[in-house]
């Protein structure tokens, strides 16, 4: 089963961005939905394994770019945003090498 790591991996990113790093509430369709698209992708694996392991991992970097919910940004302008806010400025002790 090929293909289900990368369809949970993109539940787990749409999750997350929503949840964590944008601080909306918890939507279950989104876990329930994750879970029938690996099922559909493992099934899918049994008729044509590289063309369901293709669509998965095209599944998983589209939903690294592109807004699933037109409320919340996407996972990686989420992660830009949080990295800038957090990182580290060049006075920072982190930056001190002693």
């Amino acid at each position: 089963m090929k293909s289900t790591a990368p369809i949970l991996a993109v539940g787990a990113i749409t999750f997350a961005n929503r949840v964590i790093l944008n601080g909306r509430p918890i939507d279950w369709r989104v876990p329930i939905a994750t879970l029938a698209a690996a099922a559909v992708f493992a099934g899918g694996e049994k008729l044509w394994e590289p063309g369901a392991v293709g669509a998965a991992y095209v599944a998983l970097v589209t939903s690294l770019i592109v807004p699933l919910d037109p409320s919340v940004p996407p996972p990686l302008e989420s992660v830009a945003a949080w990295w800038n806010t957090t990182s580290p400025t060049p006075s920072s002790p982190r930056y001190v090498y002693t």
